[in-house]
């Protein structure tokens, strides 16, 4: 039965039907996706459904990005979009469907709520209840990758001062409205000192905008390792992208199961919520996959599209489901489980519950989720001087030294060479005879007397006269200072 207030809303004209997009996807994804509509169907949502064609087949089509051209204009108009799980094929030459539609979407926020259902679906941590907030756009997903020599490949990790904002002011408003108590941030900043450095940075000075909510901030590699053993000691977690993506998948599968995972994507006009797992060809078709994943994402669809109360009706209803012991293959255990049933019969089940409430497990009560528009502040620019030059060499064959008498031959009144390093430990002068190197090196070129700007013409200059030395440069990276602050790291003994 709907709930009659939804429905005497519905009646009067208050609810508009919302229009989304929803894309089934591959593999297993038209199954559930077929099971979590028809359950949104019988607890009243009101929605207007597109569908679109995104995944192997589009990409077969000849669509390298996973999605064809007219799904666009179906995306641009309705903004919300309720995605299945795709396969996308393996080899080069194609794109990943996620991370085109996050960045291109400017799906900034990826939000993963990962709570345990104990005893029901037995676990480690039966009191586990941790959101992670994912950055969407930057880091080493913004996938700028080069082949510079034989042996060395490169992927830039792209940190930015906008996008740290973004994320980590959004994990705050996310805490305060959902009364989450404690936001920790996950970095590598005693490594990477300028990508996660600043990160942490952007997320101390926006902590001490929220006094009244707890902040702290931890190495990632001990942060994930005290995740996985005790989730009690966290309550939002907030990261950058690839760091999100790994602690994501751990803390939702310390949870019980990847597979009760849901996953929304949120930007400033367009949202995306989809399950996190894959589309596991392997059992498509047979009726055996669980919905749950896609399920309780388009639960917290509804949320944000304003339709609360029915997103409460829903996630109610699934756990009442699941106490009644009533699981699908992946979670049916052998004294917990009372009835093992297919994609569609876990469904049905559900839509049976609507109306009931947990009895052990808590009630869910859902505000609006509709998050705030967040704009970073942008700063004045800092005044910026150019103080050298790294120039990242090919030479399979010479060694440090030989290297930098080459390179010595070529310097001019304005660069000096002052170091090399070969995967970023210094090996020219002073270097250890016995490290190890490949045929990539850093060179850096500076003034003699410290501190002292150059030009881009000095920079021209010296790499014309490598080029005549026959030494094959194949990047540069400027040396730069940002009021008076290096913006670069520091080689050993500089």
């Amino acid at each position: 039965m709907v709930d009659a207030t939804f429905e005497e809303r519905v009646m009067r004209g208050a609810v508009e039907p919302a229009p989304i997009v929803v894309a089934p996807g591959d593999g297993i994804g038209p199954e559930i996706m077929g099971a979590t509509l028809s359950i949104l169907e019988a607890a009243g949502a009101s929605l207007d459904l597109k569908p679109i064609r995104v995944g192997e087949a589009v990409y077969h089509a000849g669509h390298s990005s996973g999605i064809a051209p007219e799904a666009w204009d179906d995306i641009r108009e309705r903004k919300i979009i309720l995605k299945g799980p795709i396969t996308t094929p393996q080899g080069g030459g194609v794109k990943s469907l996620n991370v085109t539609l996050r960045k291109t979407l400017g799906l900034f926020a990826n939000v993963r709520p990962c709570i345990a259902y104990d005893p029901y679906i037995p676990v480690r941590h039966p009191h586990l209840d941790v959101v992670i907030v994912r950055e969407n756009e930057e880091d080493l997903y913004a996938g700028i990758e080069h082949r510079q020599t034989d042996e060395v490949v490169q992927c830039l990790k792209l940190i930015t001062r906008p996008g740290s904002e973004k994320i980590v002011r959004f994990a705050f408003e996310y805490a305060r409205r959902r009364n989450r108590k404690k936001i920790t941030c996950f970095v590598k900043d005693n490594i990477m000192k300028l990508t996660d450095g600043l990160f942490r940075s952007v997320f101390e000075e926006v902590a001490a905008e929220y006094p009244d909510l707890k902040a702290d901030s931890m190495i990632v590699d001990i942060g994930m390792a005290r995740l996985a053993n005790a989730p009690e000691l966290f309550d939002v977690v907030v990261l950058p992208n690839l760091y999100g993506d790994i602690v994501s998948d751990i803390a939702a599968e310390i949870s019980g199961s990847v597979g009760l995972a849901p996953s929304a994507n949120i930007g400033g006009k367009y949202a995306m919520f989809e399950a996190i797992h894959g589309s596991a060809p392997d059992i498509a078709g047979q009726d055996v996959a669980n919905p749950s994943g896609l399920l309780l994402s388009a639960v917290k669809m509804l949320a944000h599209l304003g339709q609360g109360d029915v997103a409460e009706r829903i996630h109610n209803a699934w756990m009442v489901t699941i106490e009644d012991g009533v699981h699908t293959a992946d979670l049916h255990r052998s004294g917990t489980s009372q009835r093992k049933v297919g994609t569609r019969g876990f469904a049905e089940a559900v839509v049976e519950r609507l109306g009931e409430k947990p009895t052990h497990l808590r009630v869910i009560s859902y505000a609006s989720e509709t998050m705030p528009s967040i704009e970073p502040a942008r700063r004045p620019r800092a005044e910026k001087a150019l103080v050298g030059v790294d120039v990242f060499v090919h030479d399979g064959d010479s060694d440090a030294e030989e290297l930098a008498g080459q390179l010595q031959e070529a310097e001019t009144e304005a660069l000096r060479l002052v170091m090399i390093t070969n995967r970023g430990v210094k090996v020219w002068p002073d270097g250890f005879p016995d490290t190890f190197h490949t045929d990539h090196w850093r060179c850096r070129f500076q003034p003699e007397a410290s501190g002292a700007s150059v030009s881009h013409a000095d920079v021209v200059t010296l790499l014309s006269r490598l080029g005549e030395k026959g030494i094959d440069f194949i990047k540069t990276e400027h040396l730069c200072t940002f009021d008076g602050q290096p913006g670069f790291s520091l080689g050993q003994g500089q």
